[in-house]
């Protein structure tokens, strides 16, 4: 069996920074359950905002929680009220005080875990998997994708066996790590069962800027 790593987890270092933006040797358990009740909570009343991804940073003793949605008037609410009950909530689990910004994702196609939602959504209103899977790889495509992997596990089609159906198109090095690879991941939740989504989106190249000074520093070398 093959050894899987996360794409995203795999450029930690090189071309991705944290999600949470901390760290405290202390009290390092309490503030990571802390931030999977505040990432649950987000999830759970945004379901339908489109949200793309959560970075959590600890500042002090306030906590800033920025939100990336593909439709932030839904996260925001009318005069700002959606919002404000989110921020109260999120202050009432973790029990400080939460500053919330929201951010909104200029091309929701070319977010994984956007496009993993929106094929979750078309499978559950029944709509044909292979379908829904060429649908989300044009559309990706025509948004300025160099490649996409679309992979799709469960009972499909209302088949008793479940099996596993695959969509390969364009590029996808998963082994280079100044490739900008996005990864995502959703269930949909049929009356067949559950069924699983999982899409990569390559990018293209990030060049990391420490590796342009060194060759910069090398070329003006060489010329004096």
């Amino acid at each position: 069996m093959g050894h899987k790593v996360h794409p995203y987890g795999f450029r930690i270092g090189i071309i991705r920074g944290w999600y949470a933006k901390w760290f405290d040797e202390k009290h390092y358990a309490e503030y990571l359950h802390e931030d999977l009740k505040l990432r649950r909570a987000i999830k759970k009343r945004s379901a339908e905002s489109g949200i793309a991804r959560v970075e959590i940073d600890h500042r002090g003793n306030d906590i800033l929680v920025t939100l990336y949605s593909s439709r932030p008037g839904i996260v925001i609410g009318r005069g700002g009220q959606r919002a404000e009950e989110l921020r109260a909530e999120l202050e009432r689990i973790c029990g400080r005080k939460v500053r919330l910004s929201i951010k909104e994702v200029e091309q929701p196609e070319l977010e994984a875990v956007l496009v993993a939602q929106n094929i979750a959504d078309q499978l559950v209103r029944r709509m044909a998997f292979r379908r829904a899977m060429k649908q989300a790889v044009f559309r990706t495509m025509q948004a300025g994708a160099k490649g996409i992997r679309i992979s799709c596990a469960g009972r499909l089609g209302g088949n008793e066996i479940a099996r596993r159906e695959t969509v390969l198109k364009g590029q996808l090095p998963l082994h280079t790590l100044c490739a900008d690879i996005d990864y995502g991941f959703a269930e949909a939740h049929t009356t067949m069962g559950h069924i699983g989504i999982k899409v990569w989106v390559y990018k293209g190249n990030i060049i990391p800027e420490a590796r342009i000074i060194e060759s910069v520093t090398a070329e003006t070398s060489e010329v004096s």
